[in-house]
């Protein structure tokens, strides 16, 4: 208890306002104690004078008993005089005790109390050792994500915001926080700036631009990461000082088309890690069909890596009995090369040239128009709002829900719909919408909240991308590390010295993949990269392997392997 009490009393006396509110409520009780004392002489005379004696602490009792409108009616005067006297100090005691004292109390003691209480919960500055930690200026969907990525790999990491009471939520929801204005440099100057390892900012463009500049302003080599909503932006968040300029609409916009049926099934890079390349493929229309990945032998033929499967936005990894459907998404690893090999072998397989339907014209509904634009897609574009309806090509006006606008936009014929709104709720409508108008239709949807994904692929949908998921592990990609790369959602690339557990042993031998789930990739000695290395070669001491797998399976192999 004293511990708690102990931060807040040495925060209400660092300020002068405190110590002089503090001193004015000191005056105040001993003005009331200076009373109290006058009417217990007062007292003693006038019952004297009656022919009543009393000692000195009952004449205390009385007077408080009838200043606190208690009066007990045990001891009484039995003239007009005393009587005069009583009615003064139970006066006296109303205004003073019920009104006076109260008041100044909550005023001047109690409200910075809870003042400070609020303070040691969400401080305005920071430890001088602390050093490493992320900065965040904004809370919304990519910042809550984030967050838990950072939780997970544990990172420390801050939010700032200029209001006590925003800051109070944050806090009770598990959230460390911080209190300042995010335009302020003392703000920056008080959260050791020199010592972060990254600030992310997700705010509105021009509020971006602001603290970009003023961060920048106090370190000149911290990495800024920033979002921007306008393409106009980047150019002045990057004149600003920003290192990153994340264009989520345009990437997420990207993410969907590549994710259409109509085109052909290149492997489409997702990350990199040193050499490795991290790629997704579309397996409909391709002779991998209702095989198994043991019958499509691609490492035998290329020496490209199948580490794992989206199937309705699940991740599985991959294993030789794994089945292959027409909306499995492949996830391979290997060298550039051998991606492009497969590129040049399977990437000439197309599907009908019925054109896709998006369902929104907004910013990621034109970033999917242009990207299927440029892979010779058609397309049809149903928007509701006529100020973005002049600015679209091949555009349909209306209310998607409304049957005879799907029907122009062809969605009988259409193999894909997109479905681009902002509004989550929207989507899951307009999923359960567009399958009963055709059952056989591929349906991709984006989802603002990682929440409801789960619920737009009850409702339907075979893919769902989301917003918060790819702007969270752009930022965290982004921040420095040297073992772990973040590639999709519930998927790393992560490094490590090859344990003593495993030194000598071979891939084959010591079932990795059928402990863990985790496919090894890439063994790192002091002369080369060894990507896809042969399964029956021992691996070397000294030397650090690259893995690829599931979060879950990355703390199930250090449980495994590295621990003691």
């Amino acid at each position: 208890m004293f511990k708690g009490i102990t931060p807040q009393l040495t925060y209400m006396m660092r300020g002068r306002t405190s110590k002089q509110n503090l001193g004015l409520l000191a005056k105040l009780l001993l003005m009331l104690f200076g009373i109290v004392t006058v009417f217990s002489i007062i007292f003693h005379v006038l019952m004297l004078r009656e022919g009543q004696e009393f000692s000195w602490i009952t004449g205390f009792y009385w007077t408080l008993t009838v200043m606190s409108t208690l009066g007990f009616g045990d001891i009484t005067f039995h003239t007009d005089l005393g009587r005069v006297f009583s009615m003064c100090v139970l006066l006296t005691g109303t205004i003073f005790m019920l009104i006076l004292l109260p008041f100044t109390f909550i005023q001047f003691f109690y409200a910075p109390w809870m003042q400070a209480q609020l303070e040691s919960r969400a401080p305005h500055q920071l430890p001088s050792d602390i050093q490493g930690h992320v900065l965040l200026t904004s809370y919304g969907p990519v910042t809550q994500a984030l967050i838990q990525r950072l939780d997970h790999y544990h990172y420390p990491y801050y939010l700032i915001t200029p209001d006590i009471t925003q800051a109070m939520q944050y806090y009770d929801q598990g959230i460390n926080v911080v209190v300042g204005d995010l335009d302020n440099p003392e703000t920056y100057e008080k959260l050791q700036i020199n010592q972060a390892a990254l600030v992310a900012t997700t705010a509105t463009d021009t509020v971006n631009t602001h603290i970009a500049f003023t961060v920048r302003d106090m370190n000149p080599v911290i990495p800024i990461i920033a979002t921007a909503e306008d393409p106009d932006s980047v150019d002045i968040l990057e004149l600003a000082g920003c290192n990153s300029v994340l264009q989520l609409e345009k990437m997420l916009g990207l993410s969907l088309a590549r994710r259409a049926q109509g085109g052909d099934s290149a492997a489409h890079v997702i990350g990199t890690y040193e050499e490795l390349v991290i790629a997704e493929t579309m397996m409909a229309h391709t002779p991998f069909v209702d095989k198994t990945l043991a019958e499509m032998a691609l490492r035998q033929k290329i020496g490209l890596s199948a580490v794992g499967v989206w199937e309705r936005g699940v991740f599985q990894t991959a294993r030789p009995d794994t089945h292959i459907g027409s909306n499995t998404v492949l996830v391979l690893a290997g060298s550039q090369d051998q991606l492009d090999l497969f590129n040049e072998l399977f990437c000439i397989y197309t599907t009908s040239r019925a054109p896709a339907v998006i369902i929104g014209g907004g910013g990621v509904g034109q970033a999917t128009a242009q990207s299927l634009e440029e892979q010779g897609l058609e397309y049809h574009i149903i928007e509701q709002d006529p100020e973005l309806v002049s600015g679209l090509k091949n555009c349909i006006q209306g209310n998607a829900a409304d049957i005879e606008i799907l029907k122009r936009a062809g969605i009988k014929e259409a193999t894909t719909v997109i479905i681009t709104t902002h509004d989550d709720d929207m989507n899951v409508y307009l999923t359960l919408y567009c399958r009963r108008l055709n059952p056989g239709i591929q349906i991709i949807s984006r989802v603002t909240q990682e929440r409801n994904i789960s619920t737009l692929h009850r409702a339907g949908a075979d893919f769902v991308m989301s917003y918060a998921s790819m702007g969270s592990n752009a930022i965290f990609n982004l921040l420095e590390r040297s073992d772990t790369l973040m590639v999709a959602e519930g998927l790393d690339v992560f490094k490590l010295k090859i344990p003593k557990s495993l030194v000598g042993k071979t891939i084959a031998t010591s079932a990795i993949h059928r402990n863990t789930g985790c496919t090894l990739v890439a063994i790192n000695t002091d002369t080369d990269l060894q990507i896809n290395p042969d399964p029956n070669l021992p691996m070397p001491e000294d030397a650090e392997i690259i893995l690829i797998g599931s979060t879950e399976g990355e703390n199930q192999f250090i449980d495994l392997y590295v621990a003691d």
